[in-house]
């Protein structure tokens, strides 16, 4: 097989193409063959502000390189945007193939201080934004019976970090949206799978309790070793036809370093035949589960190694 051609004659839907993940992958895609739709709002981390610029300079740099792509700047946080999205890609194309939801934003806020505009923005792009991108395109991929769905997961939503109620909630949900896609399209041929990246880019994670220049030097250590270039392979591969057997999975990329995620199963039971009361359970339930509980981590606290 000839990997440079992996996704020749197929056709690209990336939101969030022009920030640093979404470009290496628009990038990548296209030196792989890849037709691209280069979706992106310009905005600002937190969702502010629009700048078309962007996605139309990642569409030249495609360009210049001798491959295909156009511009769209709607919006996948609504529904009339999404469609806009999945039609640019039929347009200009004649066909699609591929639905990459990337677009993210963060609005970080200890809980308490959590503002209902705050929990609303981050669901509307990270959440409803993959869902309305990927129904738009259904239709389509059942039509044709092919289609690939790669979303982009964190492990602020697999394991948890301070601060991130609203975006690790959304990003737990695109894992539950990812994997309800996977099980009702799969009799169409459609797969659907997320991507768990550790990059450095606008959306960083701050670290707490540390000096200005600690933050600075941790900073240029994760970015020499987690960079957004790292993530783009996969997403082609599982873009392409080679990963026909990946279906419903959970993938990190860490730098040089990938992880099959679990996902949430049945690990201990209990049974009392004559039933459960406030009292039997107040004397067998912690004894019994203790040792099994979950430890309340963060992501810094299970991935305690340096990337390698």
């Amino acid at each position: 097989m000839d990997t440079k051609q992996l996704l020749k004659g197929k056709a690209a839907v990336i939101t969030g193409a022009a920030g640093a993940i979404g470009r290496e992958i628009a990038l990548l895609m296209a030196v792989h063959g890849a037709s691209v739709v280069v979706n992106d709002l310009g905005s600002s981390v937190g969702g502010e502000g629009r700048d078309t610029g962007p996605a139309h300079e990642v569409v030249e740099q495609i360009r210049s390189r001798g491959g295909e792509a156009v511009a769209s700047t709607d919006s996948v946080s609504d529904w009339s945007g999404a469609q806009q999205i999945i039609a640019t890609a039929i347009e200009a194309f004649g066909r699609l193939d591929i639905v990459m939801n990337i677009a993210g934003i963060l609005r970080d806020r200890i809980f308490h201080n959590m503002t209902v505009e705050d929990w609303d923005a981050v669901l509307k792009v990270n959440l409803y934004g993959s869902f309305f991108v990927s129904r738009a395109a259904a239709p389509h991929f059942r039509k044709q019976e092919s289609g690939v769905f790669v979303h982009m997961t964190s492990s602020s939503g697999l394991i948890g970090n301070i601060g991130q109620a609203n975006y690790g909630a959304a990003k737990a949900g695109v894992v539950a949206l990812s994997k309800s896609i996977a099980l009702d399209m799969a009799k169409f041929k459609v797969r659907s799978n997320c991507i768990s990246p550790a990059a450095f880019s606008r959306m960083t994670e701050t670290i707490s309790g540390q000096t200005s220049a600690e933050q600075a030097a941790y900073v240029a250590e994760r970015k020499a070793k987690t960079r957004p270039e790292q993530v783009a392979p996969m997403a082609v591969f599982l873009a392409s036809d080679a990963a026909a057997d990946i279906n419903g999975q959970i993938i990190g990329v860490r730098g040089n370093e990938l992880y099959l995620y679990n996902q949430i199963r049945p690990m201990r039971s209990l049974h009392r035949g004559e039933g459960w009361t406030v009292d039997s359970l107040s004397q067998q339930l912690v004894k019994a589960w203790k040792p099994s509980f979950v430890p309340l981590e963060r992501n810094r606290d299970v991935f305690a190694w340096e990337p390698l």
